[in-house]
């Protein structure tokens, strides 16, 4: 699995009520992406999603899995408190690399990311 990103899905009657993106680069795990429908929310798929993950990343022999939420996010950083994830001592930077502040002034609108 280093150097891939694997998308799981949780399924409900035949509809898709969560997904999560897992990546190893050989050095770390990525968790990016977690989202449970709404409806689905505090059924314990998230959780269930994340374990499933942190499997697959471990059977790979990844040592240490890590993800972003951010600051004003208390929900999702209660969540990921709730199963074991605590707070690194780090700093995480960014740089964008396309201007999307016209895509934001024309009313698109991302997806809040956790």
């Amino acid at each position: 699995m280093p150097g891939t990103i694997r998308v799981f899905v949780a399924a409900l009657d035949d509809a898709v009520v969560g997904s999560v993106m897992a990546g190893y680069d050989g050095h770390r795990g990525w968790i990016n992406y977690l989202a449970v429908a709404p409806s689905c929310q505090s059924g314990g798929i998230g959780a269930l999603l994340m374990r499933h993950a942190e499997h697959r990343l471990r059977s790979v022999g990844c040592p240490k899995v890590n993800l972003q939420v951010r600051t004003t996010n208390a929900a999702a950083a209660g969540f990921y408190r709730a199963i074991g994830f605590l707070e690194d001592d780090v700093i995480s930077f960014g740089k964008r690399l396309v201007d999307d502040t016209a895509a934001e002034a024309d009313g698109d609108q991302r997806p809040a990311v956790g």
